[in-house]
């Protein structure tokens, strides 16, 4: 059991941080490029799944890939959720926080079934 959190923990700090790295980034593409605002969200939303996808695929092993994957999913979904909230001091639910959650879980379903089915090299 507490390798399944542990497990779960480090795959959701991978995805926030890689979802964060992939923000900064972006936010740099945005002021040289000069990009319109329309942009902004549907790639936010490829970079979400991209850092649990990551974060997953580097971190979950074993059994229960399926419960694993959801849980990180929903958590680094929530997680990113209230952090970006907290750097631009605004935050509201509505339903595409619930579509955003839902699409995490889904994604980390995906990943954790794709990575605990990955044969390790050693």
């Amino acid at each position: 059991m507490r390798v399944h959190i542990f497990q779960i923990l480090k795959a959701v700090l991978a995805a926030v941080l890689f979802s964060l790295a992939f923000v900064l980034i972006f936010t740099v593409v945005i002021q040289l490029f000069c990009l319109p605002a329309e942009v902004i969200k549907p790639v936010n939303q490829v970079f979400k799944i991209l850092a649990i996808v990551f974060g997953g695929l580097i971190f979950i092993r074993g059994d229960k890939g399926l419960i694993k994957g959801i849980i990180y999913g929903v958590l680094a979904v929530l997680i990113t959720f209230l952090l970006f909230g907290a750097i631009s001091l605004s935050l509201s639910f509505s339903w595409k926080t619930a579509v955003e959650l839902l699409i995490g879980a889904v994604a980390g379903a995906i990943t954790g079934v794709i990575a605990v089915n990955i044969k390790s090299k050693t």
